[in-house]
């Protein structure tokens, strides 16, 4: 197996370092040097391995923060507000859309008054 397979193998082995590819914080020339002289257990992964376990467990813990919030959450309260925003929505769309009156419809021509024979 070549080395470019066995790099192939750990990359396969350790998907965070796509990241930092496509953030633009490494290039694949970098990682496959790093494979290539130190092989894939030195200290030299550790900084790319490493801080994406760390923020593997913040993405756990705020998770955990979002169910805890959903469970704060009082439904009764959302249900006047959005009750409170349809009727406000509503009100806004009556008096865009109120008609206004046509003057057409409402003229009435008066009559003429032929007074003096003209």
């Amino acid at each position: 197996m070549s080395k470019k397979d066995e790099f192939k193998l750990f990359v396969s082995k350790h998907p965070k370092l796509i990241k930092y590819v496509e953030n633009n914080e490494a290039t694949w020339q970098k990682f496959f040097e790093i494979y290539s002289l130190y092989g894939e257990s030195d200290d030299a992964w550790n900084k790319y391995l490493n801080l994406d376990n760390n923020s593997d467990i913040k993405n756990d813990v705020s998770i955990s923060d979002l169910i805890s919030m959903v469970k704060k959450v009082d439904l009764d309260t959302i249900q006047k507000n959005i009750t409170n925003i349809s009727k406000a929505i509503g009100l806004v769309q009556s008096l865009i859309t109120k008609e206004e009156p046509n003057i057409n419809d409402t003229y009435i021509p008066r009559p003429l008054y032929k007074k003096f024979e003209d």
